[in-house]
């Protein structure tokens, strides 16, 4: 039988997140975004909450809990706000992960403890400025200098999550690091620390949305770090990082379903409250279609969130299923950001409004960690076509 039912201690999560999010989140975060300014202490108290640690081993001060239980919070968190959660779905997913995967003992004992109680983030370097969707053709080389075992890196990413706030500790770096003896570039990651010399971090992005998340254009000239800063073997950077997306995938599913479900919790509110033509707006077929039409997207996409997480606990092939969650959530949000705004009318149109915010942060659900047409072709490979 299959069963979706959640457990008593991740009820109690959920709910706990929720009430964070209602009473912490939702009061300020409308003149973050305005200001376009990073909400460090929301983030401080996430931290105190273990939200950073829930996939984590306690032995990495983390909670113990698994990859399911930090989609529920980011589910919650962007049912009010999707640059706090995004803050933590890529300090987690994109930047502590990679270490947790693929340290050195050595490595995690130096990194984790900080990144799991929220007091550093991490980044993922992964994407350029000419390559985009073709990660494999990454420029930003990195040659072994065997005279000092030191990494010499030069190159450049760019729209990178959480790299260039006050706590960022360090950026996970994918570089060319050789030539494959089939003549293709041998791929690897490798930490490079804040504040390394070389390392530059260029002012943030103007951006439509997302606007209280931190996002930055890195550039690496002659940066020099140990060789013990490879990360997980050399060559196996491209396998490592697509391993991190397919389960990032996962988390922006659930995010997406976030903002779909707050999106139906805003129309149906103000579809009760506000009045035209001598009725609530919410007694007019037109307007309950619409958003049953949001909640059917929300619901189904949920399901498919909850669909992939549970294989890839299982140890099962997921990436089919992960591909086909994150699709279908990240545009179910899209299209139900367009009818919260239809809903709220003028209204929808503000940016003080919340269905003003989810309409400008839905649209990068469709582009970041794999856009929508990455998506399909993946979906298409894995039905053999």
């Amino acid at each position: 039988m299959v069963d979706f039912r959640l457990g008593e201690e991740q009820e109690a999560l959920v709910a706990s997140v929720r009430e964070f999010a209602r009473e912490q989140v939702a009061p300020v975060i409308a003149d973050h975004y305005e200001r376009k300014t990073f909400p460090y202490d929301l983030v401080r108290q996430m931290g105190k909450m273990g939200l950073f640690g829930l996939p984590f081993a306690e032995e990495h001060g983390g909670m113990g809990g698994d990859y399911f239980t930090l989609c529920l919070a980011l589910e919650e968190l962007a049912r009010i706000d999707s640059s706090v959660a995004i803050t933590l779905e890529a300090g987690v997913s994109l930047g502590a992960m990679p270490i947790y995967r693929f340290g050195t003992p050595a490595q995690k004992a130096e990194w984790l403890p900080r990144l799991t109680s929220g007091d550093a983030l991490a980044a993922f370097g992964l994407t350029e400025p000419g390559t985009g969707s073709d990660a494999g053709a990454t420029t930003t080389r990195a040659v072994l200098d065997e005279t000092t075992n030191e990494w010499v890196i030069n190159g450049s990413k760019a729209f990178i999550t959480n790299s260039g706030t006050d706590i960022t500790c360090l950026v996970t770096v994918m570089a060319v690091t050789g030539v494959k003896d089939d003549g293709s570039k041998e791929l690897s990651t490798i930490i490079v620390p804040s504040g390394t010399p070389g390392f530059t971090v260029a002012p943030g992005y103007s951006k439509v949305g997302w606007c209280a998340s931190d996002t930055h254009e890195l550039a690496f000239d002659d940066v020099r770090v140990p060789a013990a800063n490879l990360l997980g073997e050399r060559g196996r950077g491209f396998a490592q990082f697509l391993r991190i997306l397919d389960e990032g995938r996962i988390a922006i599913a659930a995010l997406s379903v976030g903002l779909a479900q707050g999106c139906v919790d805003e129309s149906v509110k103000y579809a009760k409250d506000r009045v035209a033509f001598g009725q609530p707006i919410g007694n007019y077929q037109a307007v309950q279609f619409m958003i049953a039409d949001m909640e059917m997207r929300a619901h189904t996409a949920r399901v498919a969130y909850y669909d992939a997480a549970a294989r890839m606990l299982a140890g099962e092939d997921f990436k089919h299923q992960a591909a086909l969650a994150k699709l279908y959530a990240s545009e179910a949000a899209m299209d139900n950001a367009r009818f919260a705004t239809q809903v709220h009318g003028g209204y929808g149109f503000m940016n003080e409004s919340a269905v003003g915010r989810f309409y400008r942060d839905a649209k990068i659900l469709e582009i970041g960690e794999g856009t929508s047409e990455v998506q399909r072709m993946i979906i298409a490979r894995g039905l053999g076509l």
